[in-house]
């Protein structure tokens, strides 16, 4: 039987395939003739050309796949097996779409779409440089065949069902994506990792051609910070997903692919940061060059965490043999780093060198050697399963405590970092400097650790790994660093405001429009330490379980809920059974609730739908566990978990000043204007 829609999947991707490696061997060839002033120079540029045309066409392929594959998911077409096993006739619409990376097969197939799509825009842009843009174009085309291997070959997402009849009605997608953050997270996710790969292909480009100057830095510095917004993006909703969904009152549980996420996260922050040393100083040359690699592959190991089945996670897809397929890859990339790096590693010498410790630059060196020690701490971890089993037969895991007793501590040193590194001078700073700068954001943290202890926050009463000692120093250290920042708006807009005779917030939005990576890397800034007092409160969580019954209630820090009703619903979706809970807090009813139990008939998965109400302080999160089988009454589960909408107001504001760091600034950074001495704020000046 005829299967027109998978066929024409299954040869857009074959031909996604042929287009990258002539993509690859045609700009291969092209850049070796004109690097040698070979005869073939001639014809070089219109080979080239060819090449660049290629890869472009490439996405135009990979589309009509992606196409194919949604098309099929649409329209109900079962003989397509992960169409089968991912979608059934009821599924709602925004869902259908979502099943395109659901599952390993299509979550591979986005992977090499939105590659193409980088790799697209990035050939439609080579105009400025045309040769370095070619080096990264091929070096692209090298990794687009990768994964289009493994489509054509390993997990080939067009595989028909067995037999060859398709049955009336699929399996339906797992009940844990069918909510509406899972249509973006995804993406959100991959658009990051994915993206490492263009200020990669920049990167060991211009290391293979010897690149002169800085200009490679500035191109990839803005690939970087868009993909680093991405990841960003895509960690935090993955965590608002699992604090809403999975019902065990926590956002972040250390789990293998959580941390696979996490890492390629640190590295790019590293390297958004320490780029600036090199761009300032020619500083840190090979460090960054390192830095870039070091991250594209720890995306890869993410990926193949993910797929191989090596770790057991709610995340993770099936245990694959494609985890083969990325071993070698990852070797493969790491031998070519290496070699290049041997090869041309000369080219990059520093120019300067690290004059005093109390100094712009040692702060960012600091920040660096801290988030790449982080980053080893999370890596470890997770591997340890691994290579426990390896060693010992046995598969060993370790916990969130060990991530929280090593973690904490490196958190908080980058947050008095972030705090540090703004109040510092380039070269070196005085002690008079210091002494000005440093008076207000130290009065902010003491003041601010006595008013917790006198409202009653008495941390050393925590019977745990120090959380309520390390949440008091978080949260402390956080108005330091938040007067810090303040500090710098105000003394640079009180510059602008004799300059302009305008008000002072009129004149602190004219200081950002001036330096926008400056001040929009300030308001980042603000925004993790904003994250961090949220995350801060997680140390004093609370929580009770109850069987409840009509008319039973529980409390819990001047909450009381009080059980209405029980009851059960269905539809054509799923089976449901819901608790409704009338929510008092200091005698005053503020709300009802109605945490539910779902049992899906497609999947014959169950899920569960947490209640909660959220204010500044605190969230009230309700947990309907199911039903004791002897007495048929709701089990409720509730905790009290202060400060988490602090996480999400803290991740706006990173999304925020990361849109403002990519504008454009207004005037020309080469202008100076001139203020107070020791203020650190240059309006318009260098970017820092």
């Amino acid at each position: 039987m005829l299967h027109p829609m998978p066929s024409f999947g299954e040869l857009s991707l074959l031909l996604a395939l042929m287009l990258s490696v002539y993509a690859l061997f045609a700009g291969a060839l092209s850049l070796w003739a004109i690097a040698h002033k070979h005869q073939l120079a001639v014809d070089a540029e219109r080979l080239r050309e060819t090449a660049r045309r290629a890869g472009i066409a490439s996405f135009v392929a990979v589309s009509c796949a992606v196409f194919a594959l949604v098309w099929a998911a649409f329209t109900n077409d079962y003989s397509v097996d992960y169409i089968l096993h991912h979608t059934n006739r009821s599924l709602a619409t925004a869902y259908k779409f979502s099943a395109l990376w659901s599952g390993q097969e299509g979550s591979l197939l986005l992977w090499a779409w939105l590659l193409s799509g980088y790799g697209f825009v990035l050939r439609l842009r080579d105009k400025a440089d045309v040769t370095l843009h070619a080096y990264a174009g091929t070096i692209l085309a090298g990794i687009q065949i990768f994964f289009f291997l493994l489509l054509v070959f390993a997990a080939r997402p067009f595989s028909l069902v067995p037999g060859g009849v398709a049955p009336a009605d699929g399996l339906g997608l797992n009940t844990l994506l069918q909510y509406p953050e899972m249509v973006i997270h995804p993406p959100m996710l991959y658009l990051g990792y994915v993206g490492f790969s263009v200020p990669f292909a920049f990167a060991l480009g211009a290391l293979m051609m010897r690149y002169p100057g800085e200009k490679w830095i500035h191109i990839t510095r803005r690939w970087t910070m868009v993909t680093w917004l991405f990841l960003t993006c895509g960690i935090c909703l993955g965590m608002h997903w699992a604090y809403a969904v999975l019902g065990w009152g926590g956002y972040w549980g250390w789990d293998p692919v959580e941390n696979a996420s996490l890492m390629p996260w640190l590295g790019g922050t590293a390297f958004l940061h320490s780029v600036m040393m090199q761009e300032k100083r020619g500083m840190m040359k090979r460090w960054n060059v390192w830095l870039i690699f070091v991250t594209f592959m720890l995306s890869i190991l993410g990926t193949l965490l993910t797929r191989s089945g090596l770790v057991s996670s709610v995340h993770a897809f099936a245990q694959s043999s494609i985890g083969d397929w990325f071993v070698i890859f990852l070797a493969i990339v790491a031998l070519v780093c290496t070699f290049t790096f041997v090869l041309q590693g000369d080219h990059l010498k520093t120019e300067n060198h690290l004059e005093s410790y109390v100094s712009r630059e040692s702060s960012f060196l600091f920040n660096n050697l801290v988030l790449l020690t982080a980053s080893f701490v999370v890596l470890w971890g997770t591997l340890y399963p691994v290579l426990s089993e390896w060693v010992n037969g046995s598969k060993e895991t370790v916990g969130p405590y060990y991530y929280n007793r090593v973690m904490v501590p490196i958190g908080l040193a980058l947050l008095f970092l972030t705090g540090v590194g703004p109040l510092l001078a380039w070269r070196s700073t005085s002690l008079r400097a210091i002494r000005r700068n440093f008076v207000l954001p130290c009065i902010a943290v003491i003041v601010t650790a006595l008013a917790l202890m006198a409202f009653g926050v008495r941390p050393w009463h925590d019977d745990s790994y120090g959380g309520g000692i390390y949440a008091l120093v978080c949260i402390a250290l956080g108005a330091g660093v938040i007067t810090a920042i303040t500090s710098e708006f105000l003394r640079g807009a009180g510059v602008v405001r004799t300059q302009t005779d305008k008000n002072l917030l009129a004149s602190a939005i004219l200081l950002t429009h001036r330096n926008t990576r400056r001040y929009g890397g300030y308001l980042i800034h603000f925004g993790i330490v904003v994250l961090f007092i949220g995350i801060a409160g997680s140390a004093f969580n609370r929580s009770e379980e109850h069987e409840m019954g009509f008319g039973d209630s529980i409390q819990l820090n001047g909450y009381k809920l009080v059980c209405q009703s029980f009851s059960q619903d269905s539809n054509a979706e799923y089976d449901t059974d819901y608790a409704l809970l009338d929510v008092f807090h200091n005698g005053k009813k503020i709300t009802q609730l109605a945490p539910e139990h779902r049992f899906y008939n497609a999947s014959q998965q169950p899920l569960t739908v947490v209640a909660i109400h959220s204010t500044l302080a605190a969230d009230l999160y309700v947990v309907y566990e199911g039903q004791n089988p002897d007495t048929g009454r709701p089990i409720i589960k509730v905790f009290l978990n202060p400060l988490v909408n602090w996480i999400w107001i803290g991740v706006g504001i990173v999304i925020f000043g990361t849109f403002i760091a990519l504008v454009p600034p207004l005037l020309p950074v080469s202008r100076k204007v001139e203020v107070p001495a020791g203020a650190a704020a240059v309006v318009g000046g260098p970017n820092a």
